[in-house]
């Protein structure tokens, strides 16, 4: 079968994908930026991608006719603008007109359980994503899922964050709304089973797993499960932007993300019946069978796909070829080179860069710039990287954004998604034997360039100890 996937780049996407490929479907991928797409050499026969944004009309003309079925994976509850709803909408509209015209026989959307009378901002746009794909011709089949539990999802890692770093919290009352949880594992298998089967053909169903709790009993399930004791106490005096800026400060979500989850905390999302599970054969797991999968991942530095990689995680805007080519005319460089010993270990070492490894020289300078950049309200460096040693363009990386990654050629480009009074490149090439390290800088006015002069002395010993500790 011949499948178009949206939202190839995103969390679920690119889960999904594989998958998909191992029962032998030929995928169609739609990006908006070919160059943040990776895919395994072992799936390149099978899979097709083709660059749309389903805000641009014209670039649907990119989906053939010929597919099947396709998944609607696409949301963008925590983009930079504030009429997300009316872009969702608009995407949706424009999908079913384009699916319209194609012989594909069913659409399958992933949306959120929809089933409380007062619904938040981000719940109501699900909805009505909802109702504009059940006016195509082709069949529509909507699986409405809670709280996603994976390696990786924006809730389970700020549900390790909180439990990690907060011994005891004090709470927002919404902390006793309830939800019912779904593994990843769970929601991946009831797409793929419900792809092309009648019975779920024109139907909207609730998935989740077997235990309803509530936002508090997750937390303190999360910290049984890491061995760890903590306290938590609600207060109903929290208003939802101190609660917003409570998640924003404690882990690592963006400010714009922070606000909608907050919104939707306070709405109960559970299953109204699970009929699903039995027309589908599916037993879905428990919270804490889900909980114990996803911190085996994180163990084995295994994480699929992570929500951090996801452009809205950052100050991102654009694609990712845009960026690549880094300026010299009115910019300041600092550039370093430096003969290296050994070409693998060296690359092993930038290629580990970031995260929990670290900067390799004055790290608490690096978590001070992290501190002050979240205080004026950047993404700080507590995103970390979703895998220790392996990147790939369009992938985050603390505070900054992987535009070039390649192993062969030796060479890494980051693009800094902090507040700056300018842009700023970080390069990393090897040429024969020697490595150049590179630090750009295009200043925006006066106070770029008092900012640049201001960070000058610490790049004399930051990058020149980094530089070293590449090499050897």
């Amino acid at each position: 079968m011949k499948i178009l996937l949206t939202g190839a780049t995103g969390y679920v996407g690119k889960r999904l994908l594989p998958i998909l490929v191992e029962q032998g479907h030929d995928i169609i991928c739609c990006v908006r930026d070919k160059q943040r797409f990776f895919c395994p050499k072992e799936f390149e026969k099978n899979v097709k991608v083709i660059e749309v944004d389903f805000l641009k009309k014209e670039t649907l003309e990119n989906i053939p006719k010929d597919i099947d079925a396709a998944y609607y994976l696409i949301h963008s509850m925590s983009g930079s603008a504030s009429n997300y709803d009316e872009l969702e909408r608009i995407s949706a509209e424009n999908f079913v007109e384009r699916i319209n015209k194609t012989n594909a026989k069913q659409v399958i959307y992933l949306s959120g359980i929809v089933n409380d009378q007062s619904l938040s901002k981000h719940l109501s746009s699900r909805k009505a994503v909802e109702e504009v794909l059940n006016t195509g011709t082709f069949a529509t089949t909507t699986l409405r899922a809670g709280i996603i539990v994976g390696s990786g999802s924006a809730s389970f890692e700020i549900i390790r964050d909180l439990v990690q770093k907060l011994p005891v919290m004090v709470t927002p009352k919404w902390l006793n709304t309830k939800c019912q949880p779904i593994a990843i594992a769970d929601v991946l298998e009831f797409l793929t089973k419900s792809l092309l089967n009648p019975s779920t053909y024109n139907q909207s169903f609730d998935i989740g797993g077997p235990d309803i709790l509530t936002y508090k009993e997750m937390l303190l399930g999360f910290a049984k499960a890491i061995h760890l004791k903590r306290y938590i106490y609600t207060i109903p005096v929290m208003t939802p932007k101190l609660s917003s800026y409570w998640l924003y400060f404690v882990t690592s979500t963006s400010y714009k993300l922070a606000s909608a989850l907050v919104s939707s905390m306070k709405v109960e999302v559970i299953c109204r019946d699970n009929s699903i599970n039995s027309i589908l054969n599916i037993t879905p797991m428990s919270y804490e069978l889900a909980l114990s999968k996803a911190l085996v991942k994180i163990d084995n530095d295994t994480i699929a796909s992570s929500w951090k990689d996801s452009m809205v995680s950052g100050q991102f805007i654009g694609n990712v070829g845009d960026y690549l080519k880094v300026p010299k005319k009115n910019c300041f460089i600092d550039r370093r080179k430096m003969e290296i010993q050994d070409r693998a270990f060296t690359i092993n070492q930038i290629w580990s860069i970031g995260g929990e490894t670290g900067w390799y020289y004055g790290d608490w300078l690096w978590d001070l710039r992290g501190f002050i950049d979240k205080l004026f309200g950047g993404v700080g460096s507590r995103r970390g990287r979703t895998n220790k040693h392996d990147i790939h363009a369009g992938d985050a990386l603390d505070f900054w954004r992987v535009l070039y990654a390649n192993k062969d050629e030796g060479k890494l480009i980051l693009y800094a998604e902090m507040k700056l009074p300018g842009e700023a490149w970080l390069e990393f090439k090897i040429i024969n034997n020697t490595l150049y390290q590179s630090a750009t800088f295009k200043p925006e006015g006066i106070w770029g360039k008092l900012y640049w002069y201001f960070v000058l002395p610490f790049h004399g010993f930051i990058f020149n100890g980094m530089l070293q500790k590449l090499i050897r």
